[in-house]
C-alpha cells in the first residue's frame, strides 16, 4: 500500500503528475477537469484525504485491480460525490458533468456505475460525517443509474422503430441517406428526433421520466419524423393491414403507431401537443394545421388534428434546427451533473463501448449498448438483469431492416407498455371510489369506515405521488402524471381489498371484518403494494423501492405479509408484474426484513424473549408508525416534499406496535426493481410460491393483529408467534431454493445438501442472532464452507464463492461486505470495521458461534455434541425456544423454469408458452433453438427430435468455444457425466412443448 502511494503512476508521471497519490488527484482536478473553484476542490480534497486509507486497502477489488486504473476510479468517485453532495458550488463547476468526468477519467459509464456502489458502502460512513446522513437521498446514485439503463433502452427503441419506419435509400434515385454507419446515426433526420426527444425530457417530462412516459415522447417524436419526412423514405407501405390502422379509405398516422408501440392515443396526442409547442418555442416554426397544409407527405393520411411545419425537414433549414436543438440542450444541462444524453447517438462512444451493467465483471468491445443487452440477456446473470434479449430486425434482401410487425422477442420497452395497457384496459375503467361490494363490508364493521378507508387512501397515495409545490422544479404535465398514477393505485387497492375482503368473510363466514379493516398498519401495505405496482409498470427513475415504504411510514416486514395475497387475490395481474412482486418478497425476506428498524424485531421479542436483550442493545426495534396527520401535514407544508421524522403514532390501532419510515442505508442495485420483467429466472419464484401451504387462514387477521394478541386461529400461539413462524418458514423455503443451486453448480452430494440445510436451519432457530443486519446468503455460505470443513471436503471459500458469482441473485457485497459488532459481550476487546469480507467473519463471528451445531452435523456428531452442550447454553440464543423452526429433510422442490440440465454447461430447459413460438423460431433465432413437440421436420415424432436438439447444440461453430454434448459413441445427448440426467429430463419432457436454449 505504502508502494502505491510513493511511486508515480507512469501515465501520471509523463503528465506531470507527482510522486505521490494526492498530488496525482491534484493534477487531476486541476489538469486534466480544468477545475478552479476553490470550494468544490476543498471538498473533494478533504473526501479523498479521508477516504485514501480505503482504496489503498482495497486496490486490488476495483475495476481490474491494477494501480492506474483504480487510481482513475477512486478519483471519479470523489469528484462525483463531492461534486452531487456540495451545496456551494461555483457557476464554472456547474456545467461539470458525468460524461466529461468519466473522459477525463478514462472510463466508461457502465463500468462506472458498475463499481460505484462498492465505493459508496465504504466510504458511507465518511460520507455521513462530512455530508450528513441524508447524503444517500441528495446522491441519487440509484436515480442515475436508472436514468442510465432507461437512456440506453429507449436509445435502442429509436434506432430499431428509426430502421424500421424509414428506409437508408431514397425511393426516387437511390440517393443514400447521410448516414455515419450500419445504426444509420449519421442521419439528419435521426440526429434531429433524438435531439427533439431529449428536448421533451428536459423540458416536459423534467420529474416525471418513466420509460412509459418517455416511450409516449419517443412515439410522438416518430410521429413528427412520418409527417415531415419525405414520403419517398419510408419503409413500409400505407397498404399494409397489420401495421396501419385505416379510417374509411386513408391511412390513421396516429392509430396506426399506437398499434405497433401499444401507446394509449389520449396520452400520445397530449404528449404530440407538447412537442409541437417545442417546435414553435425553440426552433421558431410557425404551426399549421395538417389538414389546410394538404403537403405531399400527408396523401392518403388522415389529417385531422395533425399540424404541419413548414420547411421543417428541408435541407436548408434542418441544419439550424438541429443547431437550436443543440444550444437549447446545452443550455438545459448546464446546471446539471448527469448524462449528456447525446452521447446515445453513436453506439461506439468511448463511454458506452466496455463493461456491463451487472454485478458481474464482464469485458466487452464493440458495439456497446447491443452488447450490453446480449449479455445480460443471459438467464446465468443476476434476476436483477434489466435488460431481455435483444433481436435484430429481419433483414430484407436489400440488407435494410424489415417492417416493424415482424415477430421479436419482446423488450423491456414493449414489456412495459404492454402492462401499461393492462392498466389503461382493466384498472383504468374501474369507479376511484369503494364498490357497491366493498361499502357492504365497511358498513358492516362495527362502525362504518367507508370515510377513514377513503381518507387514508387519498393521504398515502398524496405522500407516494405528491404534486409539485412552489420553487419546485416541475411541470404541467408532472402534476397531472402525479394525479394519474394516484388514480391508477386507488382504483387497485379497492379492486384488491374488495376481492380479500370476500375472501375472508368467506373463510370467517361473516361480513363483519372489523379488526381487519380498521388496521391502520394492513391498509399501508395495501396502498404500497398497489402504488409499488403501479411505479413497477412505468418505471420509473424519481421513485424506486424501498420509496414505497418510506412515504407510507411502513417496513419491509409489514409489506411481506400482503404479497402473496395481493398477488392470489388479483387475478388479472399481468405475469410480469406477479414476477416483479415474487421478486420484491425474496428481496424482502433475503436482507431487508433483517435490517434495524423493522418491525420484524417487535415480534421477535414477543415470539422469542430470549432475544428481548440483545435486540434491545442493538438499537433493532421499530420506531412507531408515523400518524396519518402528522403526514397529512407534511403534506400541506411541504406541498410534496417529505420529511416524515415527526409526530408518531403512541398507540395503533388494535394495540399494534408502529414502525418508522425505513431509512435506506446502503447503495442496492437499481436494477432489480422495474427492468427485470423478463428475466426468466425468476419464474422459480412462482414455483417457490407453490412450497407456501402451512399458514393459510385466516392469515391476514392474525399477521397484522397485536404481536401479544392471541392467535385467532387457536393453537395457543400469540399473533407474533403465528407471524414469526409464517416469516422463518419462508426464510426456510427460500434457503432450500438457494441451496439446491449451489450444491448443483458445486456438483455436490444430496447428504452435504441435507447437512447444510440442516445446519441453516439450526441457526435460523438456536442461533438467530446471526442474521441480524445480515442477508441470508451469508449464512448460507458460511454453512457450505463450515460442512465441507467437517465433512473434510476439498472445498475452499474461494470456490464458493466462485460459484455463488453465478447464481442468479447474486451480489457482490454480500460477501465483500459483512457487518460485524465487535461490541458484543463474546468479542474479547477485539475491534475492527464495521463491515468485514465474508471469511473475516466466517473465522470471527460464525464459527464461534456455530461450532457447537456444526460438531452434531460431523459423523459421530450426537455423541460429540453432549460434550459442547455447556458451550451451547452459553449462547446468548439458547436451546430452540418456541416460533423456533424444527429442523426438517430437504424439501421437493419444484422444477425451476428454466431448468439448468447440465452443471458443467449452460443449458436449460423450460416449458414453451405457444405465444412466444413464433418468435423463437424465427429466421433470426432459430439456430439457437429447438422445440420438442414442434417437430424439426413433417410427421416426425418428438422423441426423435433429441438427436436434432443435439444437432443444433453442437452445429453452430461461431461461438468462441463450442459446446460437445455427445459422447464418442455418438449416441444420446451427454455432458460431462451428466448424460443420462440431461437425455432423461429431455425425454420426459418430450410429450409437452419445451424449448431447449443454449446460453452463450
Amino acid at each position: 500500500m505504502a508502494e502505491l502511494n510513493n511511486v508515480s503512476s507512469p501515465n501520471r508521471e509523463r503528465d506531470g503528475g507527482g510522486a505521490t497519490i494526492e498530488a496525482r488527484f491534484a493534477h487531476f482536478c486541476k489538469n486534466d477537469l480544468l477545475l478552479d473553484d476553490n470550494d468544490l476542490l476543498e471538498q473533494a480534497t478533504k473526501l479523498f484525504g479521508q477516504s485514501k486509507s480505503l482504496l489503498l486497502a482495497n486496490l486490488s477489488a476495483i475495476g481490474t485491480g491494477t494501480p492506474d486504473e483504480a487510481e482513475r476510479y477512486w478519483f471519479a468517485f470523489v469528484l462525483y460525490s463531492a461534486r452531487r453532495l456540495s451545496e456551494n458550488v461555483g457557476p464554472i463547476e456547474k456545467g461539470l458533468n458525468l460524461c466529461q468526468l468519466l473522459r477525463a477519467a478514462r472510463l466508461s459509464i457502465v463500468d462506472f456505475y458498475k463499481e460505484l456502489h462498492h465505493f459508496l458502502i465504504k466510504v458511507g460512513s465518511i460520507l455521513s460525517n462530512l455530508y450528513g446522513e441524508d447524503w444517500e437521498k441528495r446522491l441519487e446514485a440509484m436515480e442515475s443509474h436508472t436514468n442510465f439503463v432507461h437512456l440506453t433502452l429507449l436509445s435502442k427503441k429509436y434506432e430499431r422503430a428509426f430502421r424500421d419506419l424509414f428506409s437508408m435509400v431514397d425511393a426516387n434515385d437511390s440517393k443514400q441517406l447521410n448516414v455515419a454507419n450500419i445504426s444509420g446515426h449519421g442521419s439528419d433526420y435521426y440526429r434531429f428526433g433524438w435531439l427533439l426527444f431529449l428536448a421533451l425530457r428536459v423540458h416536459v417530462f423534467r420529474l416525471c421520466k418513466d420509460l412509459v412516459s418517455c416511450t409516449h415522447g419517443l412515439v410522438s417524436v416518430l410521429a413528427i419524423l412520418l409527417i415531415h419526412v419525405p414520403a419517398r423514405f419510408r419503409n413500409f407501405n400505407l397498404n399494409d393491414s397489420e401495421r396501419i390502422v385505416m379510417k374509411g379509405d386513408k391511412a390513421d398516422l396516429l392509430a396506426s403507431l399506437c398499434n405497433m408501440y401499444d401507446t394509449s392515443e389520449d396520452v400520445l396526442r397530449q404528449t404530440l401537443e407538447k412537442a409541437n409547442n417545442l417546435i414553435t418555442d425553440v426552433l421558431k416554426k410557425s404551426p399549421r394545421l395538417a389538414s389546410d397544409s394538404t403537403p405531399e407527405n400527408l396523401q392518403n393520411i388522415v389529417t385531422d388534428g395533425l399540424i404541419y411545419f413548414q420547411d421543417l425537414m428541408d435541407e436548408s433549414s434542418l441544419s439550424s434546427s438541429m443547431n437550436l436543438l443543440e444550444k437549447d440542450y446545452d443550455s438545459a444541462i448546464r446546471d446539471m451533473d448527469g448524462l449528456d444524453e447525446r452521447i446515445f447517438l453513436n453506439d461506439n462512444d468511448s463511454l458506452l463501448v466496455s463493461g456491463s451493467l451487472s454485478g458481474s465483471a464482464i469485458s466487452m468491445s464493440g458495439n456497446g449498448t447491443k452488447r450490453k443487452i446480449d449479455t445480460m440477456s443471459s438467464p446465468t446473470k443476476t434476476i436483477s438483469s434489466p435488460l431481455s434479449p435483444y433481436r435484430s430486425p429481419v433483414r430484407h434482401s436489400n440488407g435494410f431492416a424489415g417492417g416493424g410487425m415482424s415477430k421479436m422477442a419482446a423488450t423491456p420497452v414493449s414489456t412495459a407498455m404492454t402492462t401499461a395497457k393492462w392498466l389503461r384496459s382493466v384498472i383504468a375503467p374501474l369507479p376511484s371510489k369503494p364498490s357497491a361490494d366493498l361499502e357492504r363490508f365497511l358498513q358492516s364493521c362495527d362502525r362504518d369506515v367507508s370515510a377513514d378507508v377513503t381518507r387514508r387512501s387519498q393521504i398515502i397515495l398524496e405522500a407516494i405521488f405528491p404534486s409539485s409545490g412552489p420553487g419546485q422544479n416541475a411541470t404541467l404535465m408532472d402534476n397531472i402524471w402525479a394525479e394519474q398514477r394516484r388514480i391508477e393505485a386507488m382504483k387497485l387497492y379497492f379492486r384488491v381489498l374488495q376481492a380479500m375482503c370476500m375472501a375472508e368473510s368467506q373463510i370467517l363466514h361473516v361480513n363483519n371484518l372489523t379488526s381487519l379493516l380498521t388496521n391502520e398498519r394492513f391498509h399501508r401495505c395495501m396502498l404500497a403494494c398497489s402504488a409499488e405496482l403501479v411505479l413497477a409498470t412505468h418505471k420509473t427513475v424519481t421513485m424506486l423501492f424501498p420509496t414505497v415504504l418510506e412515504r407510507t411510514g411502513i417496513t419491509a416486514f409489514d409489506l411481506s405479509k400482503v404479497i402473496e395475497s395481493f398477488i392470489r387475490h388479483e387475478e388479472t395481474l399481468p405475469r410480469e408484474l406477479r414476477r416483479h412482486l415474487n421478486s420484491l418478497e425474496e428481496r424482502l425476506l433475503e436482507s431487508m426484513v433483517w435490517e434495524k428498524g423493522s418491525s420484524m424485531y417487535n415480534s421477535l421479542i414477543v415470539a422469542k424473549p430470549s432475544l428481548s436483550a440483545e435486540i434491545t442493545r442493538l438499537g433493532l426495534l421499530a420506531e412507531p408508525m408515523l400518524s396519518l396527520d402528522a403526514i397529512a401535514m407534511h403534506i400541506n407544508m411541504s406541498s410534496g416534499v417529505l420529511a416524515l421524522t415527526q409526530k408518531h403514532e403512541k398507540t395503533g390501532q388494535n394495540g399494534d406496535i408502529r414502525s418508522p419510515k425505513r431509512v435506506c442505508t446502503e447503495y442496492r442495485s437499481v436494477l432489480v426493481e422495474r427492468n427485470s420483467f423478463t428475466s426468466p429466472v425468476k419464474d422459480r419464484l412462482l414455483a417457490l410460491n407453490n412450497l407456501k401451504s402451512k399458514f393459510q387462514a385466516p392469515i391476514l387477521h392474525s399477521a397484522f393483529a397485536s404481536p401479544t394478541r392471541p392467535n385467532p386461529g387457536g393453537g395457543g400461539e400469540t399473533c407474533a408467534e403465528t407471524a414469526v413462524n409464517v416469516f422463518f418458514s419462508k426464510i426456510v423455503k427460500l434457503a432450500a431454493v438457494r441451496i439446491n443451486g449451489m450444491v448443483e453448480r458445486l456438483q455436490l452430494s444430496q447428504q452435504i445438501r441435507e447437512s447444510v440445510y440442516c445446519l441453516f436451519q439450526k441457526i435460523l432457530g438456536q442461533r438467530t442472532t446471526l442474521f441480524f443486519s445480515r442477508h441470508i446468503d451469508q449464512i448460507i455460505l458460511c454453512c457450505f464452507y463450515g460442512v465441507a470443513k467437517i465433512s473434510q471436503l476439498s472445498l475452499t471459500f474461494k470456490e464458493i464463492i466462485f460459484n455463488y458469482r453465478k447464481q442468479p441473485q447474486c451480489k457482490p457485497q454480500v460477501f465483500r461486505s459483512v457487518y460485524v459488532d465487535w461490541k458484543a459481550p463474546r468479542r474479547t476487546g477485539k475491534t475492527g470495521p464495521d463491515h468485514v469480507d465474508i471469511i473475516t467473519f466466517y473465522n470471527e463471528i460464525f464459527i464461534p458461534a456455530v461450532k457447537p451445531l456444526l460438531v452434531e452435523l460431523a459423523p459421530g456428531g450426537s455423541e460429540q455434541g453432549s460434550s459442547h452442550a455447556s458451550e451451547s447454553k452459553n449462547n446468548i440464543d439458547g436451546a430452540c425456544p418456541p416460533a423456533s423452526p424444527k429442523t426438517s429433510p430437504f424439501p421437493s422442490l419444484p422444477d425451476m423454469s428454466p431448468k439448468k440440465v447440465s452443471a458443467a454447461h449452460n443449458v436449460y430447459v423450460s416449458p414453451l408458452r405457444s405465444s412466444k413460438m413464433d418468435a423463437l423460431i424465427s429466421h433470426s433465432s432459430k439456430s439457437y433453438y429447438a422445440c420438442v413437440g414442434e417437430s424439426t421436420h413433417a410427421y416426425q415424432s418428438p422423441s426423435k427430435d433429441l438427436t436434432a436438439i443435439n444437432d443444433r447444440l453442437n452445429g453452430n461453430r461461431k461461438t468462441r468455444v463450442a459446446l460437445k454434448f455427445n459422447d464418442e459413441d455418438g449416441g444420446s445427448m451427454r455432458g460431462d457425466g451428466v448424460g443420462d440426467g440431461l437425455g432423461g429430463c429431455l425425454t420426459a419432457w418430450a410429450s409437452r412443448t419445451a424449448s431447449v436454449r443454449r446460453r452463450r
